[in-house]
């Protein structure tokens, strides 16, 4: 889990000079979502074609690519794709073509992109315009479709078996949909089960151009292991409600994916663990803590320290890794912790927004005569509030792992990037250490991976910013170490 600069859904940070905007763990899908009905001319034979720009927002590169044609009747059609993040043929709304130039407008995301075209038709100097901020946007048309480089995402034919399943969740009345991949050889094998980090994800948690769960379905299975990855409740071709559903409540998906392995033929049910890639790292331990079933399970990233915890954390990370001064750092941790008490305090939304907009006012007072100070705007205010007042972030911001990984019996394995600025592997792997320990599971194995970020690439500084940048989805040494370690559980 991209609207368009409504980024990062796994602890993924907007940074405003003494602002953080609590996005945590999302990757929303950017939507460009236009029609258009302009007639084509004889001086705009040369505008059709695949033209494509960089936008910068805080650090945070993404390319857009505009796809224009003509169909029979002379109308111009026109579509987005956002490569790096896996968005491709968006539909459009309103093109108006004046002269040399180029109006592309949004309602849906109240955003507009207006476009000069040179001479030669070659390129276009444009600016995009969106929550009340401009932003840079040239375009240049392309000899060649853009494309990502993403050498691990495996290719078919595969040397194992697919299969399109679904399975229900009783508690909730839906069915969930997904894929399970079985080794070629015939027997009953031992299986995963893939949990997906926060935000809406699919079920190969696609994001920023990267597939990391098909990868990671790809390479268990090769060694022999029965993989089951799913879309996320309300997402792709599952059924349910994604918005309003907590930590808590995407526990009962993976317990209805479990419920649905122990009955399949072909599936070790003595062998049947999970995978947990940040949030999913939370909720394998509450399925763990209440299913003694559950032969393992595997923490990627996953937290041992409480939402709160984590942001002040992640938050502080991130600041310093994009440059922020430590005064600012300072104060948005301030504000921070003023908003989680607010939230505290008033379970009532109407109440807590008002605590929160009072926040956020006295804020830019007290900052009024800072000329690098950047005030948020009425759009921006609103969407902070409304996401730190969803249902999800007030059960993430007190949800306590330790009280879950304290009741694992099973063996557990839980691995960090040594880069990881968004569940920073020290405090969190001795929280998930400690746990374990008090609960007296003395069958685990704490993993800190050297040069690893947090979606497990091999990375230079970990920042969010990376992630798209590099063609690695997974490091061979993270599937390696799952790999292994699962093999090793089996065999004691």
């Amino acid at each position: 889990m991209l609207k368009l600069l409504n980024w990062f859904n796994q602890t993924h940070i907007k940074m405003k000079k003494n602002h953080t905007v609590f996005l945590i763990f999302q990757f929303i899908v950017l939507a460009l979502l236009l029609q258009t009905s302009v007639l084509a001319q004889d001086r705009l034979k040369n505008l059709p074609g695949a033209w494509a720009g960089t936008l910068t927002f805080q650090g945070i590169e993404l390319r857009l690519v505009m796809n224009v044609s003509f169909n029979e009747g002379d109308s111009m059609i026109v579509t987005f794709d956002s490569p790096d993040q896996g968005a491709k043929d968006i539909p459009t709304s309103k093109v108006i073509l004046r002269e040399d130039s180029i109006l592309v407008s949004s309602k849906i995301i109240g955003g507009k992109f207006s476009g000069k075209i040179n001479a030669d038709y070659s390129a276009m100097a444009g600016t995009w315009w969106q929550g009340g901020k401009t932003f840079p946007l040239n375009m240049v048309k392309q000899e060649k479709p853009v494309a990502l480089h993403r050498p691990q995402e495996p290719k078919p034919p595969y040397p194992y078996r697919s299969q399109e399943i679904t399975f229900k969740n009783t508690t909730g009345g839906f069915e969930l949909a997904g894929t399970l991949t079985l080794p070629e050889k015939v027997g009953r094998h031992p299986a995963v089960i893939l949990i997906t980090g926060s935000g809406p994800q699919n079920r190969d948690e696609e994001l920023l151009g990267h597939k990391p769960f098909l990868v990671i379905s790809d390479y268990l299975t090769r060694q022999g292991i029965a993989v089951l990855r799913y879309d996320d409740r309300g997402i792709a071709k599952s059924g349910g409600v994604f918005k309003t559903a907590t930590t808590l409540d995407f526990a009962t998906d993976a317990e209805s994916a479990l419920d649905f392995l122990k009955h399949q033929p072909e599936i070790d049910t003595n062998m049947i663990g999970f995978i947990g890639h940040s949030e999913g790292g939370i909720i394998a331990p509450i399925v763990a803590s209440r299913r003694p079933d559950v032969a393992f399970i595997i923490l990627m990233a996953g937290p041992g320290l409480t939402g709160a915890q984590i942001v002040l954390l992640q938050s502080e990370l991130i600041s310093k890794a994009e440059g922020m001064d430590e005064k600012s750092i300072k104060s948005n941790g301030k504000l921070n912790r003023d908003i989680f008490s607010a939230l505290k305090k008033n379970q009532d939304n109407a109440r807590a927004e008002k605590k929160i907009r009072a926040l956020f006012d006295a804020a830019d007072k007290k900052n009024a005569s800072d000329t690098g100070y950047q005030k948020l705007t009425d759009q921006e205010v609103a969407s902070q509030i409304e996401n730190v007042t969803s249902p999800w972030f007030r059960c993430f911001l007190t949800l306590n792992p330790e009280v879950y990984l304290s009741q694992v019996r099973c063996p557990l394995l839980a691995i960090n990037g040594s880069l990881d600025l968004q569940v920073p592997p020290k405090e969190n792997l001795q929280a998930i250490e400690k746990a374990l320990i008090f609960g007296g599971n003395s069958h685990y194995l704490i993993e800190e991976l050297p040069g690893l970020n947090h979606l497990f690439q091999t990375a230079t500084t970990g920042s969010p910013t990376e992630y798209a940048k590099i063609e690695e989805t997974i490091s061979p040494a993270a599937l390696d170490v799952m790999g292994n370690w699962i093999r090793g559980t089996r065999d004691e």
